[in-house]
């Protein structure tokens, strides 16, 4: 019998599709900025080792695993400081019900327990110490972090959920919800996007928000980076 095709690696910014892309040409002007503002970022995440182990279904379970820890007090502090600051700033548009990714990741999490204790991530703890001040302190800022997050999780992160789930479906494991959301993800993602339209900003805090995305993907591809390092540990 002839082997499987690899699965292709075409980068996930150019995998949309003809909904995905009418809904970038109905950005508004400060989501407009914001997808600029990571463009080349976002390009240079896709190129990382373990960005590419995972969409060529190369990446172990575990580093999936490691992956989603390190998310799950991001996800956590987020969807319960998210809505009241989102709301005080102007944003009523923000659907949380349907976004809130705490329970899923809670279950996958659980579902991946079988394998061996995972390193504690250190990227993921400065991560949450940032968006602890900033929900406290510049709650504007906190926004990107939202903006960026679901953001993914409804466009890239859909094909991300699929490779995830193809690896461990290989390794005799059950399949991921992280990445399955119950409504349409071009409805979500619109519905988020009118949310941070909706922002009202003041002074330098237009530029601020900018300035956090940037932060935001930055620390993204730290976690990248440590995942990568991960790869060849024994999980089982």
């Amino acid at each position: 019998m002839p082997a499987s095709p690899s699965p292709v690696s075409a980068p996930i910014s150019s995998h949309a599709d003809q909904a995905d892309a009418l809904l970038r040409r109905g950005f508004g002007p400060r989501v407009r900025r914001l997808h600029s503002r990571i463009g080349k970022a976002h390009h240079q995440a896709e190129g990382m080792t373990f960005s590419r182990a995972l969409l060529e279904h190369r990446a172990q379970p575990g580093q999936i695993a490691a992956l989603l820890c390190a998310l799950q007090p991001v996800y956590a502090l987020l969807e319960r400081e998210g809505p009241a600051l989102a709301s005080v700033l102007g944003a009523t548009a923000i659907p949380w019900h349907a976004l809130a990714r705490s329970t899923a990741l809670s279950h996958d999490l659980a579902t991946l327990s079988v394998l061996s204790p995972l390193p504690p991530s250190v990227v993921a703890e400065r991560w949450l110490e940032r968006i602890q001040w900033v929900a406290a302190q510049e709650p504007h800022r906190l926004m990107a972090h939202i903006y960026l997050r679901y953001g993914g999780d409804l466009s890239g992160g859909q094909r991300l959920g699929q490779a995830a789930n193809a690896i461990l479906h290989r390794n005799g494991m059950p399949a991921l919800t992280f990445w399955i959301f119950d409504q349409d993800p071009n409805s979500l993602k619109q519905a988020l996007h009118q949310g941070i339209e909706q922002l009202v900003l003041a002074g330098q805090q237009e530029e601020e928000l900018l300035e956090e995305a940037d932060l935001a993907f930055d620390t993204t591809q730290q976690l990248l980076g440590e995942l990568d390092h991960l790869e060849g540990l024994a999980w089982r």
